[in-house]
């Protein structure tokens, strides 16, 4: 597990900050696909580029970005590498899932000062063995031992859970709850032993380390967020993670796209007086690529605009519509990367040379697995029939 240490504020332009971890994570973006391993020297950038704490409010020592901002940096870090521009997605949505429901715990303000001031890592582990992938029950629960509560939990996927400072983990209230009556614990890495149950050598995403966990936890209680976790979760976790999640699409569909021109243009240099076969192609790719932008950039706004209005997350149109933003979102990628491939042709599916697709194209493949689109389709469908027309 690491070791958190305070770390000096970086002074320099936002913008700035995000190309300088942008093109660390490019840099670096091919090794971790091939060793399907953590992209250490990007999450390293970010900490050194204060970019972990971004999500904050200046209260708790962060920079208070919107949704809307969050989501263009995690779009150009997707555009760089998918599984860095993914760790940041997850991470910011633990960040605002606690700092967002601390209520008038001590412990926990303290906890999200520190994710700024030490710029700690947050993960997650949500899923459980025995419950079908279902994030919204848990079989595993909370027991009391003192002044303490322990939590033992099979997770069959927690990203880059190792490399984690800490772990938002989701389990009933007590041995007697109901699967649904869910609460999420925060656990500080040194109180936690995980046993790895399975590895992480996958088609795409390789850099995001999901690996499986049994998860053992000794945490203080108050360390136990007071909101219900079906509370945290419509509120705060859903939302954002759909919309992060969603540019980091966009920002590989983006990096697809660029290859795609840049491959057409080399093209046309070499035929001048003639169109390039893929020229026509990229046309339609380049429209594509607008609505995904106007998809994503819509649904962030409309976040931001309500994001302080419980009623307004809660309610089932905004639900249904953020739910499809995930869906549709990943099903566009994944199109994107096939319409890429088909313009490149030989050159994009080589996994070496300028104009390689092929890694992006794997990576997209994964943004429907990630909670199952069919899984959010029927959740989706059971708020439509209760949904009263408007």
């Amino acid at each position: 597990m690491p070791t958190a240490i305070a770390i000096t504020r970086d002074a320099r332009p936002l913008a700035e900050r995000v190309a300088w971890v942008a093109d660390i994570a490019a840099r670096y973006a091919g090794e971790v696909d091939a060793a399907a391993r953590f992209p250490a020297e990007a999450v390293d950038a970010m900490r050194t580029a204060g970019l972990l704490g971004a999500s904050l409010p200046v209260a708790f020592g962060g920079e208070g970005l919107t949704l809307s901002e969050l989501g263009d940096i995690a779009s150009k870090l997707g555009a760089a590498c998918s599984s860095t521009g993914m760790v940041f997605a997850m991470h910011h949505s633990q960040v605002l899932s606690l700092s967002r429901h601390v209520g008038g715990s001590a412990s926990l303000t303290i906890l999200a000062g520190r994710i700024a001031s030490e710029q700690l890592l947050l993960a997650s582990a949500t899923t459980e063995l025995g419950i079908g992938g279902d994030v919204r029950s848990s079989f595993c629960h909370i027991a009391p031992e003192g002044a303490k509560v322990r939590l033992i939990k099979n997770a069959p996927v927690i990203s880059y859970g190792s490399e984690a400072d800490i772990i938002l983990v989701t389990a009933r209230r007590t041995a007697e709850s109901a699967p649904s009556d869910q609460v999420l614990v925060v656990c500080d890495a040194a109180d936690i032993e995980l046993e790895a149950t399975s590895g992480w050598d996958t088609l795409g995403l390789r850099g995001t380390s999901s690996m499986g966990y049994k998860l053992n936890a000794l945490v203080p209680a108050d360390r136990v967020i007071p909101a219900p976790y079906d509370v945290i979760s419509t509120e705060s976790m859903l939302p954002v993670c759909h919309v992060l999640w969603a540019s980091v699409w966009l920002g590989m569909a983006r990096a697809l796209v660029e290859t795609s021109r840049q491959y057409v243009r080399a093209a046309a240099r070499r035929s001048i007086g003639s169109v390039p076969p893929g020229a026509t192609k990229l046309v339609d790719l380049i429209a594509e690529l607008e609505r995904f932008e106007g998809l994503v950039a819509g649904l962030a706004a409309r976040t931001d605009a309500i994001f302080d209005d419980r009623d307004a997350l809660g309610a089932i149109g905004y639900q249904v519509s953020i739910n499809n933003l995930k869906v549709t979102a990943s099903e566009l990628v994944a199109q994107v990367a096939v319409a890429a491939l088909a313009i490149t042709g030989i050159s994009g599916y080589r996994n070496d040379g300028k104009h390689s697709v092929a890694r992006i194209f794997r990576d997209a493949q994964g943004a429907a697995l990630m909670v199952h689109n069919d899984r959010i389709i029927a959740n989706t469908a059971r708020l439509i029939l209760v949904q009263k027309g408007s």
